[in-house]
């Protein structure tokens, strides 16, 4: 089932756009039947969970961290990430950056833009963001020397209405397109929008990166 799910997907996804495979709540033998069939890159957002199938799987898997990142878990996740797309508050981002100076390696990050109507979803403004990026950009002494800048992170509303979800990922692709003006950062490539039920639109505002777990490995398991 993972496998001619794979390929549906990838039949269907733009060349270029990078596919995460969201394996959260699911065991390493599905992770492993996905790697079998030639997937690279996995999702997952909990720190614990992660950490246990990173030490089980192969190491050349990419893993992307995607969910809320608390600072008392740091070290579950950093030793292993290839990219951390959720990075939501300054408290955080300095958090990082402080253990990637403990342990002298550099973090590629998003910065995840608050998109969705929800208040219990995390995220920066985007006045907040650009704050950032000015201190980054303007500063003679880099605050963030540990951590470099990949790009943004958003997700939707969570309704049925289309309307609703085009106008977030738009509002995201406009941003991007602002900021990349605005600063020229070589490395701010990326654009990380669009799960199982809304990839296809994500992929017309400009997304270079989609999160697709149930499309690929069926519902949770929990």
């Amino acid at each position: 089932m993972v496998e001619d799910n794979l390929k549906r997907v990838y039949k269907e996804l733009p060349p270029g756009v990078k596919l995460v495979a969201v394996s959260k709540f699911h065991p390493c033998e599905e992770i492993m039947a996905a790697y079998k069939a030639g997937q690279r890159r996995f999702g997952e957002n909990r720190p614990q969970e992660y950490a246990s199938k990173v030490v089980q799987l192969p190491e050349d898997i990419e893993w992307h961290f995607i969910g809320h990142l608390q600072t008392n878990k740091l070290k579950l996740v950093l030793p292993y990430a290839s990219l951390v797309e959720s990075i939501d508050s300054r408290h955080l981002l300095d958090a990082v950056e402080r253990w990637g100076s403990e342990n002298d390696k550099v973090i590629d990050v998003l910065l995840e833009l608050h998109l969705g109507a929800e208040e219990t979803k995390g995220g920066f403004t985007e006045t907040e963001i650009e704050d950032i990026l000015d201190s980054v950009v303007r500063q003679a002494h880099h605050p963030y020397p540990h951590i470099r800048f990949r790009g943004l992170m958003g997700m939707a509303t969570n309704t049925d209405d289309v309307d609703v979800v085009e106008a977030d990922f738009a509002r995201i692709e406009a941003f991007k397109k602002h900021l990349d003006a605005k600063y020229a950062l070589p490395d701010f490539s990326e654009l990380s929008i669009g799960m199982s039920h809304d990839w296809p639109l994500a992929v017309l505002h400009g997304a270079t990166i989609v999160r697709i777990g149930t499309a690929i490995f069926g519902p949770r398991n929990y």
